[in-house]
């Protein structure tokens, strides 16, 4: 469906967001996994059609969105959800999901309540939809950006760094959220949250510093850090610096800490099979010492 071939973007002499770029997505959802400033967001842009690349061609739907035919034809079919979405607050829900309808063309008055009014009861803010925006909160926020994004009956649906911000009940709401719209359109998912992806996505790509790195299955991350995983309890001191900590866990006697590498001259470490963090945290490891 989605064809990235070559693609640049450079704002200046020495900088660029992205440098020779190759991708290919198709149905489903799909994640887009990488540090902040990794060109995930320009990426995103340049597929929405909000800025041109400085080299290379994108094809969706077979059409060339660098031509303004092209373009015209893939946003009539997007759904888009930017990192910051302007919301009008002293609209209620409902009123904004009508103007957003009407910016994208949809003259029927009755069309448009009925696609408001099925949204409000999918992100589940129906009660709430007569409120004005600016009592909702910042997890309401982000599900009627997820509903503006949905009108018009999207044949791809595109989202950047969703659940910023959100608590931990707001986080998986609005990934089951994008998990079933994956039903019926293509989603491309873009984060640095790796818990955002192991649970709805498909496929994985893993961007740093404009390229790609990894391009599978979740399960194909994972598969990075097999043998590499371990457990290491101490009484709190931290492994040596040759291996990556992941993360720390209080017991009752001591710390045990997860880790990555080869944990010589540790007798009790305790090998674990990896989890999808491991496996992007061990690439991005590997990426650092290919580059140094």
């Amino acid at each position: 469906m989605i064809t990235i071939n070559n693609v640049s973007k450079r704002y200046s002499k020495s900088i660029y967001a992205l440098r020779d770029l190759s991708l290919e997505i198709g149905v489903g959802m799909f994640g887009l996994l990488g540090p902040n400033g990794a060109g995930k967001t320009t990426l995103m842009r340049i597929l929405a059609g909000l800025i041109r690349p400085t080299a290379g061609t994108v094809h969706i739907f077979g059409q060339d969105i660098t031509t303004g035919s092209g373009k015209r034809l893939v946003k009539s079919q997007l759904g888009y959800l930017p990192q910051e979405l302007g919301l009008y607050p002293d609209l209620t829900g409902a009123e904004f999901l009508d103007y957003v309808a009407i910016l994208k063309g949809i003259s029927s008055k009755q069309e448009r309540k009925s696609q408001t009014d099925k949204l409000l009861e999918t992100i589940r803010i129906q009660d709430a939809a007569n409120r004005r925006i600016k009592t909702y909160s910042g997890g309401m926020k982000r599900r009627l950006g997820i509903a503006q994004a949905l009108i018009g009956h999207p044949r791809l649906l595109i989202v950047d760094e969703p659940t910023v911000g959100l608590d931990p009940e707001e986080r998986v709401r609005l990934r089951n959220l994008l998990a079933d719209m994956a039903q019926d359109c293509t989603v491309i998912l873009s984060t640095h949250i790796v818990g955002d992806i192991s649970q709805s996505c498909n496929k994985v790509a893993v961007i740093n510093q404009g390229q790609v790195t990894f391009h599978g299955s979740p399960h194909d991350l994972i598969a990075q850090a097999r043998g590499k995983t371990w457990l290491i309890t101490t009484d709190g001191e931290r492994p040596n610096h040759q291996l990556t900590l992941v993360s720390t866990l209080q017991l009752e006697k001591g710390v045990q800490f997860r880790v990555l590498g080869e944990p010589n001259g540790y007798a009790n470490a305790q090998p674990v099979e990896p989890s999808l963090e491991d496996g992007y945290i061990w690439l991005m490891k590997q990426n650092e010492r290919i580059k140094a």
